[in-house]
């Protein structure tokens, strides 16, 4: 029998799978087996991707696998990985890299395995001796009797007895206990932080009719259409996710739960467990390996039957798929940065297709790709009969400083009334940048064309692309001058001037710098929950998924800043920052307000959101695009290609542009990037008809040309990465 494996190396121009012959004792090997293969002068870690009774090359020719590995992955997610490899222009190792499970080298054998533990457990003749007058210790005597209620591992039964090892190796040689090794769960930390429903209470009439579909789609042998839970902030969607998968568990079927958000996770997987128990497993990248890898092992072992997690736990390995739901399906972090830089959702919708499984995508504020490709649920009023709270928009131009008049006193009452807020500000450090009021030199990264953002707290200036840093300058460098100014505003100067101005109200920061540390996000969200009144100050961060019925004020500051951002979707961001931070605000019996400080008030994005009308906007926004030709009425593939010294990345770009079939796709560029983490950069930007097949003829283009300029010698300073679907 052939193994054809694709080794496990990044290298564009390598071509697979290869051939390797499978001796006898190999006999149980199959797709989606790990083996470690002899490629060249070195050893690599690869998977099977197929079997065959011959290979095109003579038998002299082919070798034999080193070792094959006890773990592997589903048949199922190898076909997906390459799926995603090949939907992505990435390579096939990259695409089965994202299957392989937790702690997975690349040159050999698995770095993490299962955790054993010693444990003791009393023999009949330990009970005996216990009993009777046999010789024992006094530690040897406490041991056993800590053994009578049952089996213990080791290390807490020296503790518990006052003992040591060699008590129990002793105990052993005299047969009175027995040692062994058992696998040890490292489980991760789950925190319930916020309003969680309680069991039994009955569905609202839409929630009805949308868990009734669901449940009809379970009984169709496929699946059927995506299905869009469109639902206003507190309609109870987290409630029909819970009960959809009590109905694919009811029917012998798993489910996967994503959320946009690695803070959110926690949270989501606690109220999963507070439903389900055991039954559910989280994965996520700020897990231990150990935790992952033994999160991992209980969905392929069928232990556990509920994933929660990010968009990496879209490739989790439970069999008998019947749902996956897609929470916030509007949140741009379900896109995946690194190569392959694929989309979570799409890649849901394609597991979804693959397993019969359906799939629900809930959001208040949905993109205009769904709500074009899905079929649409409405939960249209909150659960508990509250209106959702009004929103008043403010000009920042009548503020004297960062707040407004109105947010002054919109806070002021929260402090006196011992009540709690939310007030989002999407910058995150003390100042946007520094600059000598002498010279004007403005401070910007050594590896990036971009200003350094200020962090007082660690008295440094921070890239926020590369992350270099750097102490504060105790002057300018170019004029000698020591009077700096600080431009803008962030969260952390935010944090100071709240604390100041409501005092003794507390202020809670939550942002990329205050989450850096793993756990840090659930302990400062279960601060804020438990705390009896307080200001939770952040970037969007504050704005996803948090449900905690007892605040009464959000407030968002700089609301139009991203419609200022170079990007068609622009005002579906603001819009949907804004329209989820003021869904945090009124959800317990205090009611709630929300303000808005922008420049333009009279901003289409803002006042649908001040309205609450995601209809209205995503109508407006999806006349506006098909005018315009932007998806979803087409197709968006971004090729950059980069370099340490000028130069080789625009002749990169520029022979990409020439490979690339003009009747596939309009092909705009090569176009300038600003440097970053010391690499000149250039793009093209490909628009393709809205079709599929249009889709699939433009991705294979790009795939072509990019490879053949991978393997050119004369390119050989450049390096290419390929975003289909930018976000």
């Amino acid at each position: 029998m052939i193994a054809k494996v694709e080794p496990l190396t990044p290298a564009r121009a390598l071509r697979g799978p290869f051939d390797y012959r499978l001796p006898g004792e190999m006999e149980q090997v199959g797709i989606g087996s790990m083996l470690v293969v002899p490629f060249g002068r070195r050893r690599l870690l690869g998977v099977v991707v197929g079997l065959a009774e011959e290979s095109e090359l003579p038998p002299e020719r082919l070798v034999e696998p080193l070792t094959a590995l006890e773990s592997g992955v589903p048949a199922e997610l190898v076909r997906l990985g390459l799926w995603v490899a090949d939907e992505y222009c990435s390579t096939p190792a990259r695409g089965l890299a994202l299957v392989l499970p937790p702690g997975t080298g690349t040159a050999g054998l698995p770095r993490v395995g299962v955790r054993l533990a010693l444990t003791a457990s009393l023999t009949d003749a330990g009970g005996a001796a216990l009993t009777g007058d046999a010789r024992l210790g006094p530690r040897q005597r406490a041991a056993l009797e800590h053994l009578v209620e049952g089996p213990q591992p080791a290390a807490l039964l020296v503790r518990a007895a006052e003992c040591d090892h060699s008590t129990l190796r002793a105990l052993e040689a005299r047969g009175l206990i027995e040692l062994g090794r058992v696998e040890q769960r490292r489980r991760p930390g789950l925190v319930g932080v916020g309003a969680i429903a309680p069991r039994g209470l009955e569905p609202t009439a839409a929630q009805h009719a949308a868990l009734a579909e669901i449940e009809q789609r379970l009984d169709s042998p496929r699946g059927g259409r995506g299905l869009l839970l469109h639902g206003v902030t507190g309609s109870g969607k987290t409630e029909v996710y819970l009960r959809a998968a009590a109905a694919a568990l009811r029917r012998g079927r798993a489910a996967i739960v994503l959320v946009p958000e690695i803070a959110l996770t926690p949270q989501t997987a606690a109220r999963f467990e507070e439903r389900f128990g055991d039954t559910v497993a989280i994965l996520h990248s700020r897990l231990g390996q150990g935790e992952r890898h033994d999160e991992w092992l209980r969905l392929r072992r069928g232990e556990a039957r509920v994933c929660v997690g990010p968009r990496s736990a879209v490739f989790a390995p439970v069999g008998d798929l019947g749902l996956i739901v897609i929470d916030e399906e509007h949140d741009s972090s379900y896109k995946q940065e690194g190569d392959p830089r694929y989309d979570a959702r799409r890649v849901a919708e394609r597991r979804a297709e693959q397993s019969g499984a359906v799939l629900v995508a809930g959001s208040a504020t949905p993109r205009p790709e769904s709500v074009l490709r899905l079929e649409r649920l409405s939960l249209p009023d909150r659960v508990d009969g509250r209106p959702l709270p009004p929103v008043e928009l403010v000009g920042s131009l009548e503020a004297e400083g960062v707040l407004h008049e109105r947010t002054l006193d919109a806070l002021a009452t929260v402090r006196d009334r011992r009540e709690k807020a939310i007030v989002l500000l999407n910058r995150r450090g003390w100042s946007n940048f520094l600059s000598c009021r002498s010279c004007g030199q403005v401070w910007r990264c050594r590896h990036c064309d971009v200003s350094l953002v200020l962090h007082r707290t660690s008295g440094r200036v921070a890239c926020h692309h590369c992350g270099h840093s750097e102490a504060v300058p105790a002057a300018c460098p170019d004029c000698g001058s020591v009077s700096l100014a600080r431009h803008g505003v962030g969260t952390e100067r935010l944090e100071h001037e709240l604390a100041r101005q409501l005092s003794p109200l507390p202020v809670f920061r939550l942002d990329a710098d205050s989450a850096g540390d793993r756990g840090a996000v659930p302990t400062l969200l279960r601060r804020f929950d438990s705390a009896e009144a307080g200001v939770l100050v952040g970037t969007q961060m504050v704005a996803k998924g948090h449900d905690f019925p007892d605040v009464t004020l959000a407030v968002v500051l700089d609301a139009d800043a991203t419609l200022r951002f170079p990007d068609f979707r622009a005002e579906e961001r603001t819009f949907a920052l804004v329209a989820q931070l003021a869904g945090r605000s009124g959800r317990g019996p205090n009611g709630g307000r929300v303000i808005v400080q922008c420049l333009d008030p009279s901003a289409r994005a803002l006042r649908h959101a001040a309205a609450h009308d995601s209809d209205g906007f995503v109508s407006g926004e999806l006349e506006r695009r098909r005018a315009l030709g932007y998806p979803p009425f087409a197709h968006l593939i971004r090729v950059v290609c980069s370099s340490r010294e000028p130069g080789p990345e625009q002749s990169a770009a520029g022979r990409i542009r020439e490979m690339i079939d003009p009747s596939v796709a309009t092909v705009l560029g090569p176009a300038p990037l600003f440097r970053r983490a010391g690499r000149e950069r250039s793009q093209l930007l490909l628009k393709a008809p809205a079709d599929e097949a249009a889709r699939a003829r433009a991705v294979a283009s790009v795939r072509r040309a990019v490879e053949a300029a991978a393997g050119d010698p004369k390119l050989r300073g450049a390096s290419f990465s390929v975003d289909v679907d930018p976000e």
